[in-house]
């Protein structure tokens, strides 16, 4: 595990070096950081073999479900390495820090698909919400590889903990922890950012029910591994302004 991923905790008068994927709850380390960490998943293929980060298409919208049955994800392979140690700030004025992206290039990143504005997110029927390549433009802002809800144009900025560069979003995106292990794949282990999705649970039951069975089965908790598929196929349609 990269060292970076490591967090130091007061333990009495010790201060000792954790993984995030062994802590539960949330978690305000030293230096602003707000993470809440959930149970440790691999992403995998619609066929279950495990996702190789160096596999992973360049500016492709991917889609798996964590840290709940029902909370989609997104997972980008950005085409030059993010930004480092950004400071955010959540709607409620809380700093943390979001890291880096992942990868031997540093160059892959997954965020909660749930746009922090009025929640906003890809269903099997349609998504307003993706990534937009740097080759294709957007109304949401004056430059594309970044990524956009459509329903009111919030744009988000990809490479740097998905904080917010216009539009009626007041927070960023819920990033979600990777971890590359040396085998090349790769791991969700928590979420960096504040917590919203009791919000979602409230605000979609008629969908939770439609789509999974209902609130028990939607918000069974991810674990061993989460399937990872392109938006393109996970929605029927993606809308993009």
């Amino acid at each position: 595990m990269d060292r970076r991923n490591f967090l130091k905790v007061v333990a009495g008068a010790t201060v000792i070096a954790v993984s995030p994927s062994l802590i539960r709850g949330n978690l305000y380390a030293a230096d602003g950081m707000l993470f809440s960490a959930y149970e440790k998943a691999q992403l995998v293929d619609a066929a279950g073999k495990p996702i190789k980060a160096s596999a992973l298409q360049k500016e492709v919208t991917y889609i798996f479900n964590y840290p709940y049955a029902s909370t989609p994800c997104m997972l980008i392979n950005l085409p030059k390495p993010t930004g480092k140690d950004v400071e955010l700030t959540s709607e409620s004025g809380e700093k943390y820090v979001w890291k880096s992206g992942v990868g031997k290039e540093r160059t892959i990143v997954a965020y909660v698909a749930i746009c922090t504005h009025q929640m906003t997110h890809p269903t099997p029927n349609d998504s307003f919400i993706t990534y937009v390549p740097t080759a294709k433009k957007t109304m949401a802002y004056e430059k594309s590889g970044i990524i956009v809800c459509s329903s009111h144009l919030s744009a988000f900025d990809a490479g740097a903990g998905a904080k917010v560069l216009g539009g009626a979003a007041t927070q960023p995106l819920n990033a979600v922890v990777l971890e590359h292990a040396a085998d090349d794949t790769l791991w969700a282990v928590g979420i960096l950012g504040s917590d919203k999705f009791q919000d979602y649970f409230k605000s979609f039951r008629p969908e939770l029910k439609e789509f999974y069975g209902g609130p028990a089965e939607a918000k069974k908790l991810v674990s061993i591994s989460a399937k990872t598929v392109k938006l393109t196929e996970y929605s029927k349609e993606v809308i993009q302004y």
